[in-house]
């Protein structure tokens, strides 16, 4: 399943960590990944003990907990802190795949990589390239979204970036771990709650409608006690 959030962040929230992004320290994004992908990956990163990393992270995730389609969608255990990439000269990043473990750094915890998110910081108008394309199982999904808007996926997908070839990419990149680790089990659930929701909001008032909505919503929260890992 792979979904777009939009706003995430306000325009106001977004031109603020723009500012504090802007006037961070960048380094080599080579350092911040695996031999693997490092052959593959062309830009610059925030350190992850970046102050201004820690500031638009927390903003983000604080965001996102009270984001009920993110909520819905991904079901989420444990969430990684942000990470930040920029693009621009011509950096790219080849096609790979996720780790499907990731060490949250400064801890001793590991997360497993069930869904990747990106969140873009610079609107579609400013650069040239710089498409994250998502390989899923209808062909290859291009996505460049404006600023605050956020797009989720399979961390299983193969996906890359194009080349910057002008102006600068800016976006935040961060994984998580779904109580729900199938991703078909995932996206049937989000399905029943989208249309338990529908059907509340159509037909309210209607007294079989209601007792449907209940019905419905016991199927939801029994199949999530099956298949819920905590």
């Amino acid at each position: 399943m792979l979904l777009t959030l939009p706003d995430v962040l306000t325009p106001e929230q977004t031109a603020q960590a723009r500012q504090i992004l802007d006037a961070a320290d960048w380094v080599d994004g080579k350092g911040t990944t695996g031999y693997q992908s490092a052959k593959a990956k062309d830009n610059m990163q925030l350190p992850f003990e970046s102050p201004a990393a820690r500031e638009v992270g927390d903003m983000i995730l604080k965001a996102l907990a009270t984001n009920p389609l993110f909520q819905a969608s991904a079901l989420p255990l444990h969430i990684m802190p942000p990470m930040f990439n920029r693009y621009a000269g011509g950096q790219s990043f080849g096609t790979h795949v996720d780790n499907a473990i990731r060490h949250i750094h400064g801890t001793g915890m590991r997360i497993r990589t069930d869904l990747s998110m990106t969140l873009f910081f610079s609107d579609p108008e400013e650069y040239d390239g710089g498409e994250l394309c998502i390989e899923d199982t209808y062909g290859v999904q291009s996505v460049k979204l404006p600023r605050g808007h956020m797009v989720l996926y399979p961390s299983t997908s193969l996906h890359h970036v194009t080349p910057v070839t002008r102006g600068a990419r800016v976006s935040a990149f961060f994984w998580l771990q779904s109580m729900i680790r199938d991703n078909g089990q995932r996206a049937m659930l989000f399905d029943l709650d989208l249309s338990i929701q529908r059907l509340a909001h159509e037909l309210a008032g209607n007294e079989v409608a209601e007792k449907t909505g209940v019905q419905l919503t016991g199927v939801y929260h029994n199949l999530l006690r099956q298949w819920a890992e905590m």
